[in-house]
């Protein structure tokens, strides 16, 4: 099938891991075209740089070209006109995750980076480690790695490197994106409930995670986290080596002597004495497992830490975006309860003594929801001063199912912590405007946009002298 392949139109190009696959696909001599209803920058400008043509919108002529193959994005629902006219015309088609398997990792060795939290800072530390002992790995992540300065690269490497989620692969296929990778390393970082929008309860996304362990070589390993409740039944298994990391003592790498530091984090393994520029515990986690992988791929410990040392993180994870005022704005992917809350631990020591206010977007599909109505009070109230945004879409979900910003706010107040429920961006600048003062950290959690507010803040904060 692959041999009678020379054109590819990929709906829904404008996604990074989309606009990046599609630029490799062409890379390799095959005709690409695509089409979004909205691309932005910097997809937009790396597209049109590569000069893949780009349809506005989505229509059946998109299609009368008979592409060889057309890639369908995990967006793209029933009811779009292109998935439309494939499905009518039997136009051979496929999913992203797929797309990967067949063509960039079928054939290399496979390190699969997943879990609830910390995926992308792991993928990216880990890719990190393989590009600077000169391996030149290929790689798909999540985010930007700074060391990297881009999401993903696909190289003639015998090593892929890949961020897995667990979030279902196209509306045809509603098994979990990573178990298409072919892992021959799997990392889990950690096991909780989230997208609550495809996973009814905790139990379906341990099936999930079941089914993905069950696709791991006898020649593999599983690396996880043997700290974790959650995954205790997963790692009972007999058909590929299993090694726990953590910081408790059972565990095979076990991290001792931690010390946490406002610029960098250290621990001990055996002799070894490991110092990281991250802060926090769950950093020093991220960093276990990728020292356990490395080791198993036959990387020595001093170039391990060569590569710590040179690690400049990730875009939009615990990212200081500039100070105004005296005051900081910190920018966080965080979207979770526990990634809020490990998040917030971390400033604390990165910044201490300083008060700490946690700027919230409720907009991802399992906390627009009241699974974590209790959870995220335990995170927020972390903070000093909370601030919560309008819940994006409340108008999409049954009442029922939705998340009470007035039940979140009393009980944040409950605990001792001025909190505001206020409708937008320019209210939220308005009112820290008002409240916040110099020496003060302002952290901004959300999975989108959020309408530019870190420069809207940092703007404000250094026209008007904080009070």
């Amino acid at each position: 099938m692959l041999s009678e392949i020379r054109s590819v139109h990929f709906i829904g190009i404008g996604g990074t891991a989309m606009a990046s696959v599609a630029a490799a696909m062409q890379d390799r001599g095959f005709r690409v075209s695509g089409s979004d209803l909205n691309v932005y920058p910097p997809m937009s400008n790396f597209l049109a740089e590569r000069r893949i043509p780009v349809l506005q919108g989505y229509a059946e002529a998109h299609l009368a070209h008979r592409p060889d193959l057309v890639v369908i994005g995990n967006a793209i629902s029933r009811g779009n006109p292109e998935a439309e006219a494939v499905l009518e015309h039997k136009l051979r088609y496929i999913s992203l995750p797929e797309l990967l398997k067949e063509f960039f990792i079928r054939g290399r060795r496979s390190l699969v980076v997943t879990g609830t939290h910390g995926k992308t800072t792991t993928t990216s530390l880990l890719a990190w480690v393989f590009e600077h002992a000169g391996l030149n790995p290929s790689f798909l992540i999540g985010g930007i790695p700074r060391n990297l300065g881009q999401g993903a690269r696909f190289t003639d490497s015998p090593w892929f490197i890949i961020e897995g989620d667990e979030y279902d692969t196209a509306f045809f296929d509603k098994r979990s994106k990573f178990v298409h990778y072919l892992p021959e390393v799997a990392i889990i970082n950690n096991l909780e409930f989230d997208h609550a929008d495809i996973f009814p309860a905790l139990a379906d996304i341990q099936l999930a995670f079941k089914r993905f362990i069950n696709l791991i070589p006898r020649n593999g390993l599983l690396l996880a986290n043997g700290d974790d409740p959650n995954l205790a039944d997963l790692l009972r298994i007999t058909h590929c080596p299993v090694k726990r990391f953590g910081l408790n003592t059972p565990n095979e790498v076990h991290a001792s002597g931690l010390a946490l530091h406002p610029d960098h984090s250290e621990f001990q393994l055996g002799d070894v004495r490991f110092s990281i520029p991250l802060v926090g515990e769950l950093n020093v986690r991220n960093a276990l497992a990728v020292v356990a992988c490395a080791r198993h791929c036959g990387l020595s410990d001093p170039v391990i830490q060569s590569a710590f040392n040179l690690f400049k993180g990730v875009a939009r994870r615990m990212d200081v975006r500039g100070e105004a005022g005296g005051i900081t704005v910190v920018d966080d992917f965080g979207h979770h309860p526990t990634a809020i809350r490990e998040t917030l631990r971390a400033l604390r020591v990165r910044f201490p003594g300083r008060r700490l206010w946690a700027v919230f977007e409720p907009r991802s599909n399992t906390t627009r929801r009241n699974v974590f109505q209790q959870e995220l009070v335990d995170a927020l109230e972390r903070a000093d001063r909370i601030v919560v945004a309008e819940i994006a879409r409340l108008e999409q979900l049954r009442p029922e199912d939705r998340l009470n910003p007035d039940r979140l706010m009393q009980d944040l107040r409950l605990a001792g912590k001025p909190a505001a429920y206020l409708p937008n961006a320019d209210a939220i600048v308005e009112h820290l405007v008002s409240n916040a003062r110099p020496e003060d950290v302002v952290c901004v959690f959300s999975n989108g946009g959020f309408d530019g507010i870190h420069g809207k803040l940092l703007q404000r904060f250094g026209e008007t002298p904080p009070r």
